[in-house]
């Protein structure tokens, strides 16, 4: 009976008391952030429970399992304490984890509240942060691997082999992971080089789109068709490419229009005015009207016009494309470019009509050309 009892009640207390440990810590946690409503910290921090009880349940098995009577036999002995001890550095590092995200998030959702009013420093910080929660990630993963498997002997023994060809393997891991080291350095290099930032609308291989997420490996730009196109971060170090929310996300746009030269250009500038001001796209900054450029059959007219930002230029360059050429057609339909043409297929003899020629009315090009022609002339 002893040996059914103690086992029982080893286990219960260990859950009991980590569940009752895990109620506190909430309690607390909860009266922290009700009463410092300046930080969110404490409510993050509520997140860290799960994680918290896991590692506390572990460790308490751990200690008193020995007590159970469970580890009589010294295989099963080892075996369970091998597993708890597993259990016991995984959920260390989950609360490492989810207890350093909650510091960061923290510091980050203060810092976006305490600088709202510009956007671009928050969005640097934001990328900033991002990359800095992956590179914590990576690094309490690569530790808590590297003390789980040391935990078994035959890792250790091969310790020192391994230790004796790491210069080899340094080298061939080296070659074969130099890609992968480049786009983790060049991550870096945009985080805190402040090339580009999560939100910052950009143009690539002439696709135009919005940065939606950086990892140390690859970003992320969402079109404006909803496509999702994924880049190594090393394509950002290497090539140029069109940042349009770098130095402030005001832009200015053109619209061009190829009309006949007799256009008329005062009349549209007061159209233009008009369409700007009904437009809610234009941010009323500044706004133009002029002829860039001429050919022997058109002029090139163009319209700029200021926005706040991308998707606003975006808004006003059609607005006024279009209410402009609907404009021309109602009201001035000279102005629009026209194009010369002639038939293809000359009619034949007496079906051509009466033209002019020399001031003299002929009644057509064949009996003109049937007339006899004396002399020089």
């Amino acid at each position: 009976m002893e040996n059914v009892l103690r086992p029982l009640i080893v286990l219960g207390g260990a859950i009991v008391i980590t569940l009752a440990a895990g109620w506190l810590l909430d309690l607390l946690l909860r009266r922290a952030d009700a009463r410092h409503h300046e930080t969110p910290l404490w409510g993050m921090l509520r997140r860290c429970r799960i994680p918290f009880q896991l590692v506390m349940c572990a460790a308490l098995l751990r200690g008193t399992y020995a007590h159970t009577g469970l580890g009589a036999v010294r295989d099963h002995r080892v075996g369970i304490a091998r597993m708890l001890t597993l259990v016991l550095i995984g959920a260390s590092a989950w609360l490492v984890v989810r207890i350093a995200v909650a510091v960061v998030d923290s510091v980050y959702a203060r810092y976006a509240a305490a600088h709202n009013r510009d956007p671009a420093r928050v969005r640097r910080v934001r990328t900033q942060v991002t990359l800095i929660q992956r590179v914590v990630i990576a690094v309490v993963a690569t530790v808590a691997v590297s003390a789980m498997l040391l935990t078994f002997p035959a890792m250790q023994t091969v310790g020192t082999s391994m230790l004796a060809s790491a210069g080899l393997l340094g080298i061939v891991a080296g070659v074969a992971a130099q890609s992968t080291l480049g786009n983790l350095f060049a991550g870096l290099q945009i985080a805190f080089g402040d090339m580009v930032r999560i939100g910052d609308t950009v143009v690539v291989d002439e696709e135009w789109g919005t940065i939606e997420e950086i990892t140390l490996t690859f970003l992320a730009v969402r079109t404006w068709d909803e496509r999702r196109i994924t880049m190594p971060v090393s394509y950002f170090t290497g090539k140029p490419f069109q940042n349009w929310s770098r130095g402030g996300v005001q832009m200015t746009g053109s619209v061009f229009f190829h009309l006949d030269h007799s256009a008329p250009i005062e009349a549209m500038r007061d159209k233009l005015r008009d369409i700007l001001g009904e437009c809610a796209a234009w941010d009323g900054r500044n706004w133009s009207l002029a002829v860039t450029d001429t050919t022997p059959t058109t002029i090139e007219v163009r319209a700029v016009v200021t926005a706040k930002d991308a998707d606003d230029i975006w808004t006003a360059r059609c607005a006024v494309r279009e209410q402009m050429i609907g404009w021309l057609r109602d009201h001035h339909p000279y102005a629009l470019p026209r194009v010369a043409t002639a038939p293809a297929v000359l009619p034949p003899g007496d079906a051509w009509p009466a033209v002019s020629l020399n001031g003299r009315d002929e009644k057509s090009m064949s009996s003109w050309n049937r007339t006899p022609r004396t002399g020089r002339g």
